[in-house]
């Protein structure tokens, strides 16, 4: 295969798409939805881990996501500082981009992926605590799972199928979200009202906009399938924050702006998975799907089991990306991408589906588990007492999202 001017361009733009997704959009949702006291740490928390995550992929994350299979566990390090790579090479993974193209575009995937976990410790963790536990989990985390699936590895070999980062993204940050809120413990401020619906509703279209590009990006070419991707994306997208919607003006009497959105975001993680194989009739239900059980999971499960998931990272991604991972094999059309599901008469991808789903539910849980710990020991996890009561911002940064006006 050549390489295709067309679809470089495509995936260019696509690239583009999802770094607009991390900084500013998921900065701006996420800084919308905390406190003002600690809006800007929580915005610096995004755009600082963009920042480490790409650096480690230049250095050896890359290789070690995409370079030779040792095991079907981790690529190789032939990749290290991305040496013997030229601009005008074809990319080994997707021969029809260049190589440089290829390695930038995966990298706002492995960074948005680390980033999306702040959500679940706004205003208590350490900002020294998070640059490390970034780091770590980057690379002991992100980079196996990654290579497992989308790398050669083993699980890709099982026959496991993620078309966008249902499991690679969004189950490993819920569940390391998850794992972070329980070691880290509850806030002492637990009741939190948004700073600035107007800035998540800003926040959550830059995401809806950049999830084109994110799961359209997926099919590496401009072809039927990233046009069918991004088609079920918005669909998705729109039928869950309905639904979300509807859930609340039904149970609670009042449709709020912060379900729609969350809805929304729920849609938008629940079809990544599955944005490549399902038709549009299938992203109306899963949609639909993502907007009940989502639903179900932050505003009745979270508070059943009393974990202090700030921002619902796990209620949301997590759990919308196993949902939609699992539905990829009742829902897969044969007619978009070769694999039927089962009421296409197939069961064939419900076992590697599940497969996928325990094993690196187990894995991130595992391993995320004891880097939290471990940089407990090393920094300590969390802000003493009065910096949580008093905000992150000026006690950690010296700023404010609002100064006082001088007086003359």
């Amino acid at each position: 295969m050549k390489i295709t001017p067309a679809d470089n361009v495509w995936i260019l733009v696509s690239t583009a798409l999802v770094l607009l997704m991390s900084i500013p959009g998921l900065a701006v949702f996420y800084g919308g939805l905390t406190r003002t006291k600690s809006i800007l740490n929580t915005i610096m928390m995004v755009f600082a881990t963009f920042g480490v995550i790409s650096l480690l992929w230049i250095l050896f994350g890359y290789s070690l996501t995409f370079g030779n299979d040792i095991g079907g566990i981790i690529g190789n390090l032939q990749y290290f500082l991305l040496s013997g790579i030229k601009p005008s090479d074809p990319a080994p993974a997707a021969e029809n981009l260049y190589h440089y193209l290829f390695i930038f575009f995966q990298m706002t995937f492995a960074a948005i992926t680390v980033a999306l976990m702040a959500g679940a410790f706004i205003e208590r963790m350490k900002f020294s605590a998070w640059l490390l536990v970034s780091a770590l989990w980057g690379i002991f985390v992100y980079f196996p799972v990654a290579h497992w699936i989308w790398g050669g590895g083993w699980l890709s070999n099982v026959g496991t199928l993620d078309f966008a980062g249902g499991l690679v993204v969004h189950e490993t940050s819920g569940l390391g979200a998850l794992v972070g809120a329980f070691i880290l413990g509850k806030r002492k401020e637990p009741i939190m009202l948004p700073a600035n619906l107007a800035l998540v509703a800003i926040g959550t279209g830059l995401l809806w906009f950049g999830w084109f590009g994110f799961n359209g990006g997926s099919a590496l070419g401009m072809s039927a399938q990233a046009v069918s991707a991004a088609f079920t994306t918005s669909i998705a997208a729109f039928m869950g924050g309905l639904t979300w919607t509807f859930l609340e003006w039904i149970l609670f009497k009042k449709p709020t702006s912060l379900g729609l959105f969350t809805g929304i975001i729920a849609g938008l993680a629940t079809i990544t998975p599955a944005s490549g194989f399902v038709d549009l009739g299938a992203a109306l239900i899963i949609g639909i799907l993502a907007g009940i059980v989502c639903f179900i999971a932050v505003v009745y499960v979270k508070n059943k089991v009393g974990y202090d998931d700030s921002l619902d990272v796990f209620g949301v991604h997590g759990v919308g990306g196993m949902l939609g991972a699992l539905l990829l094999a009742v829902f897969a059309n044969p007619d978009i991408a070769d694999v039927a599901g089962i009421i296409y008469g197939s069961a064939s991808q419900l076992m590697p589906q599940i497969i996928g789903i325990i094993a690196v539910g187990i894995y991130t849980i595992i391993v995320s588990a004891i880097i939290f710990k471990l940089v407990d020991i090393i920094v300590g996890l969390r802000v003493p007492k009065d910096y949580e009561i008093e905000g992150l911002d000026e006690r950690i940064h010296g700023e404010r999202v609002m100064n006082e006006p001088i007086k003359f």
